[in-house]
């Protein structure tokens, strides 16, 4: 094939098979079910997700009356299944085609206009990859104060390096052995948690629940921009999408109900779940577990900015990309103050939410299952696109200050208020589905009437 053809050459891997090292080789697709489940299921328990039960609690913020457990737990898994059913299909897209996630989006926009998604997940996972050294650093200080952060920083930044040369062994090895042991740690906390008493179910209220639930869709559809450079070495779709949903679902909604009940047992705030762990029996050897484990986070935002970056280069070696990457990100998190640029991070991650719906009601519906990667600019998938971002932005336009009062400022001008039971992922995605539907339908309408004698 040529350096980034219509299509990719596929190929049945096995236990030995690596990932290529640029996009003109055959794609090995060594991974089973199991292989997905292992990785997607370590990749949704984070440590942020622990303390970031506090927005499902308090979705109004704090001091703000809190969410009942009934609430608060629905709206787990509920924006949970929501935020990774696009995640998954996405997944589909790339196991079909065996294209990594940003080259898949030529397919979408053609191959000039991918380079603006491809730029903005190369941002926002060189960022994400900072924030996660840092993560793992403070979790692992806690645990061993002994040794400095900075140290915690260049070990977790070298192990990062080293993972991200051999994708598919790190893959394998997840599958093994952390994916076992972390679901053991998370049952662990889970049955010492509920031995403490716990408020009614119905004690608290059902407002702000939208608000909750679109919290935990953001952090699951997050992955969409990601997906398809692991989905791709699927042996079939089918592995792939069971795999992502099943293993990310399982552990998100465990490690979401873990720091809920630290909340309203143990914990007054975020900023006292890590130590109320620690306090637990053992507490100190599962927290160190979870902090080793944090490393496939770092490693699958280190490894899709490599490949991101293949969108761009086609034939850049993606190892030597990868270290680096690994090297600035380490870098980044010995001397940024990365909460300066969490928000921000957060705001990027909203481009990717109605991008999502694009490109599943594209693939999926309009074009039945069929894309030429080698196709020219399509600037009409920008409208739904800008449709989806539009909505997002006005009823969650983030923490940003100076952004958030020009999207009021805009609400006002168009007489829109949003309602508390508005969703800005669910909605925007619908918007940005709907009105890709809509503009292909059409489209085929008028190329019929045309045609027509």
């Amino acid at each position: 094939m040529t350096a980034v053809s219509s299509g990719f050459t596929t190929v049945a891997g096995d236990r030995h098979s690596e990932a290529p090292r640029t996009l003109a080789e055959p794609v090995p697709q060594p991974l089973g079910v199991l292989d997905q489940f292992g990785l997607w299921g370590n990749l949704g328990v984070s440590l942020l997700g622990f303390t970031g039960a506090i927005f499902v609690l308090r979705p109004g913020g704090t001091g703000t009356p809190g969410l009942s457990l009934a609430a608060a737990l629905t709206a787990i898994v509920a924006g949970t299944l929501l935020g990774m059913l696009p995640v998954a299909l996405a997944g589909v897209a790339g196991a079909r085609t065996g294209a990594p996630a940003m080259v898949l989006l030529r397919g979408l926009f053609g191959t000039r206009l991918s380079y603006l998604p491809t730029a903005l997940n190369i941002a926002q996972c060189v960022g994400w990859g900072i924030f996660e050294l840092v993560t793992i650093a403070t979790a692992a200080h806690t645990v061993a104060p002994a040794l400095p952060k900075t140290g915690y920083v260049l070990i977790a930044g070298l192990a990062t390096a080293l993972l991200t040369i051999r994708p598919l062994g790190a893959i394998r090895v997840l599958r093994r052995y952390a994916t076992t042991a972390v679901l053991i740690v998370l049952v662990y906390l889970f049955v010492q948690l509920v031995r403490h008493p716990l408020p009614g179910f119905a004690h608290g209220t059902w407002s702000g629940y939208w608000a909750a639930t679109d919290t935990v869709v953001a952090v699951a559809i997050s992955w969409a921009p990601l997906a398809a450079d692991y989905t791709r070495h699927s042996r079939t779709s089918h592995a792939a999408f069971a795999g992502t949903l099943t293993g990310y679902s399982v552990t998100q909604v465990l490690c979401y109900v873990i720091g809920l009940l630290a909340l309203v047992t143990v914990a007054r705030n975020p900023g006292d779940i890590y130590g109320a762990f620690i306090a637990l029996p053992m507490g100190s050897l599962g927290f160190a577990i979870l902090a080793a484990r944090e490393l496939d986070q770092s490693f699958a935002n280190v490894y899709s900015t490599a490949v991101s970056a293949q969108n761009l280069r086609p034939l850049w070696d993606r190892r030597v990309l990868a270290g680096v990457i690994a090297a600035v990100t380490t870098a980044g998190a010995l001397w940024l103050n990365i909460a300066d640029y969490e928000n921000f991070l957060t705001l990027i991650g909203s481009v990717f939410v109605p991008m999502s719906a694009v490109l599943i009601a594209d693939y999926f519906v309009l074009s039945g299952g069929r894309w030429d990667l080698s196709a020219r600019a399509r600037w009409a998938m920008l409208v739904p696109w800008a449709a989806g971002f539009v909505t997002y932005q006005l009823i969650n336009p983030g923490s940003v200050s100076w952004w958030v009062s020009a999207w009021t400022s805009f609400g006002r001008l168009v007489h829109f208020t949003p309602a508390s039971w508005m969703s800005a992922s669910i909605l925007s995605f619908a918007v940005a589905a709907a009105v890709t539907l809509a503009g292909g339908i059409s489209a085929r309408g008028w190329k019929a009437r045309r045609a027509a004698p």
